[in-house]
């Protein structure tokens, strides 16, 4: 694909893929804790390796699967799911918010 083809997405944000990655091992690491469990406690429930778990909450890599193994063992899978919702649309214009607010009952 050149480069006319591409397309642009506008969504302007300050955080970097890197600021989320860490962010998410925070997350696993923190809900670990909480749980109780040792990194090898945790390889056990997820089947993720603990050298695995050590590298992901220090340095934030891991493959999507292996995340995944390791959120369903601290959380709940439907709170990731839900960020493939599609968003509700943003109104453009006060028009639109208008017409919103005289649709709803």
């Amino acid at each position: 694909m050149n480069i006319q083809q591409s397309r642009t997405y506008n969504h302007l944000s300050l955080l970097t893929a890197r600021d989320l990655q860490m962010s998410l091992a925070s997350a696993v690491r923190e809900r670990r804790r909480l749980h109780g469990l040792s990194r090898r406690a945790l390889a056990l429930d997820s089947t993720v390796p603990p050298p695995t778990i050590k590298r992901f909450e220090t340095t934030g890599e891991i493959s999507l699967r292996q995340f995944l193994l390791l959120w369903q063992c601290v959380d709940r899978l439907d709170r990731l799911a839900a960020l493939c919702n599609r968003p509700q649309a943003v109104p453009k214009s006060i028009d639109d918010v208008l017409a919103d607010d005289r649709s709803t009952p």
